[in-house]
């Protein structure tokens, strides 16, 4: 028992990360994957990537990082020069963050531009295009 008219303190209670620390770890690992692989990993094929997202977990044990490249037909040999040097980036990643646990990196193909530019094709097939009703707009002004 306790000493009466004693207030109990409750158990300490650990949040989860929020969200704003998420998206700057997010953008931190993303900028700095993109520096290492643009000037410190040797594979010219893995330079070929452009970093467009980066999606860490919340307990920082594995990030997705997804890509793109500028030329279609190098996706798939990019992504496996990109999967042989992962090890080399986390190792990296740890002597230059400051992060307790330097996540586990997965690389996944980006693909939200194909998307956008199947959008873009329907839309023009279809005589949607917003570019023909920026012009109208442009000449009654």
């Amino acid at each position: 028992m306790g000493i009466p008219g004693k207030i109990k303190r409750p158990a300490r209670v650990f949040k989860r990360p929020s969200t704003y620390r998420m998206a700057r770890v997010n953008k931190l690992l993303q900028r700095e994957i993109s520096l290492m692989l643009e000037q410190r990993v040797k594979s010219d094929l893995a330079r070929n990537a452009i970093i467009t997202e980066v999606d860490c977990s919340r307990d920082l044990e594995s990030a997705r990082v997804y890509f793109t490249t500028v030329d279609v037909s190098m996706r798939e040999p990019v992504l496996a020069e990109l999967v042989s040097v992962k090890g080399v980036l986390r190792s990296m990643l740890g002597q230059v963050l400051t992060l307790r646990h330097i996540p586990a990196l997965e690389f996944v193909l980006d693909r939200s531009q194909d998307y956008g530019e199947r959008i873009d094709g329907i839309l023009r097939k279809l005589g949607l295009d917003g570019n023909d009703e920026d012009e109208g707009e442009d000449e009654e002004v």
